[in-house]
């Protein structure tokens, strides 16, 4: 699966580091993406679809960890404004 999702535990966001994370925020909008690394981030504040090229979809938003698997093309569509942590390489969120 190229995208996937869930609910973070206080316990994982310590395990996975996430406050040494990068932070990224962008404002209600829509644009084309694509990953040329795998990307696992962790929603702060905000609401997101994502869409795929293969038109699987995946909406987000505070306290869900996402990954996003390296060679992912989607569309990006901001609903409310992203503010978020991230951290590209390979991490097991399961």
């Amino acid at each position: 699966m190229s995208m996937k999702k869930k609910k973070a535990t206080e316990d994982e966001l310590k395990k996975l580091n996430v406050d040494s994370w990068g932070t990224w925020s962008k404002e209600v909008s829509e644009f084309d993406w694509y990953y040329d690394d795998t990307e696992t981030c962790y929603v702060l504040d905000g609401e997101v679809e994502v869409t795929g090229e293969d038109g699987s979809k995946i909406s987000f938003e505070k306290g869900d960890i996402v990954q996003f698997k390296k060679g992912l093309k989607c569309v990006w569509k901001v609903k409310k404004p992203i503010r978020k942590r991230y951290y590209f390489g390979d991490l097991d969120i399961d």
